[in-house]
C-alpha cells in the first residue's frame, strides 16, 4: 500500500500570496507616484532662480541717481531709467523689458528700500548712498527671494 501525496498550493495559500504580492506592488507604485509627481520641482526652482537673477541684474545695471521717466504700460519696464523706479514693480506673468509676456505661471515683485532706510551693510559707504533690492519670484505656492545691494559708486550727485 503506497500512499500518494498530492503537491501544490491550497486556496488559502494562494489568497495569502496574492494579498502579500498586492501590498508589495502597491508600495512600489506609491513610491513611483511620489517620484513622478515631484520630478518637475527642481526645474521650477531653477526657473525661479533664473528669473530672479535676470531681474536683479537688470536693476543693478541702472544708474543710482534719480532721473525723470514716463510711467510704464502694464508690465513693461522700458521706461525705467534708475534703480528706484523698480520699487513696487510686480507682474503676474513674466514679461520682457518691452512688456511682452514670455513666461506664464510665474510672478515677480520688487522692492527697493529708500536710501538710508536699510541698515548699513557696506560700512565704508554712507547709508544715504546705498539701497537694498529684494526680488521675489512666485510659482503656485513656491517662492524664491533674492536680495542685493546697490551703492552710489559714481560719486555725487546721487
Amino acid at each position: 500500500m503506497s500512499s500518494s501525496r498530492l503537491s501544490g498550493m491550497t486556496l488559502i495559500e494562494l489568497i495569502v500570496a496574492i494579498v502579500i504580492i498586492s501590498i508589495g506592488l502597491a508600495g512600489v507604485l506609491l513610491a513611483f507616484n511620489t517620484t513622478v509627481r515631484h520630478s518637475g520641482d527642481p526645474l521650477v526652482r531653477k526657473q525661479m532662480s533664473a528669473i530672479a537673477d535676470e531681474m536683479m541684474e537688470e536693476i543693478l545695471l541702472k544708474p543710482f541717481a534719480i532721473a525723470a521717466n514716463a510711467a510704464p504700460a502694464a508690465c513693461a519696464r522700458d521706461t525705467f531709467n534708475d534703480v528706484r523706479d523698480y520699487n513696487g514693480y510686480s507682474a503676474v506673468n513674466i514679461c520682457d523689458i518691452s512688456g511682452t509676456t514670455v513666461l506664464n505661471g510665474y510672478g515677480v515683485s520688487v522692492s527697493v528700500s529708500p536710501p538710508g532706510a536699510s541698515p548699513v551693510i557696506l560700512s565704508p559707504v554712507v547709508a544715504t548712498s546705498q539701497v537694498t533690492i529684494t526680488v521675489n519670484v512666485t510659482h503656485d505656492s513656491d517662492s524664491y527671494a533674492l536680495t542685493g545691494w546697490r551703492t552710489c559708486y559714481a560719486g555725487p550727485p546721487c
